[in-house]
């Protein structure tokens, strides 16, 4: 007995992600950010969006310093704007951190703009996923200076 006890702590202990470690790939929240993601880079907005709640929250240097509540259909629309302005827009994950319902994203985006220069953008986005769904999106960026 005491030796199974050993061996199921020893497992406990492995299978849990100590906080600022990464995250198990196993973890559901973590497919639904990588799906949002495979969505963003195909370009599909409607399928992007569906990855978010119905009235999902953010928190974006673009909205200012308040969390705002965005739908799915306005969060299509801002998103096919973005495409328009730049239509080779392109997120390219570094490494995904976190544990349970918080799943932490560091990407660079990148884009050609209309005066043909291609950008990067250091992005770090910290979600909170429950029951399939993204119910808040905290992106963190400095905003290009013009």
């Amino acid at each position: 007995m005491k030796m199974y006890c050993t061996i199921l702590s020893l497992f406990l202990v492995t299978a849990c992600v100590q906080p600022g470690g990464k995250i198990s790939l196993s973890n559901p929240h973590v497919q639904v950010v990588k799906e949002m993601f495979t969505a963003f880079n195909e370009h599909d907005w409607e399928k992007m969006a569906a990855c978010y709640a119905d009235s999902a929250q953010f928190l974006d240097p673009e909205y200012g310093p308040e969390m705002v509540t965005l739908s799915p259909s306005s969060l299509t629309k801002k998103y096919q704007e973005l495409h328009r302005l730049f239509p080779d827009v392109h997120d390219e994950i570094r490494d995904i951190y976190g544990d349970k319902h918080h799943i932490i994203v560091e990407f660079v985006s990148s884009a050609t703009g209309q005066d043909g220069k291609k950008w990067h953008l250091p992005i770090c986005v910290v979600f909170t996923v429950e029951n399939g769904k993204i119910i808040q999106d905290r992106t963190y960026y400095n905003k290009p200076s013009n």
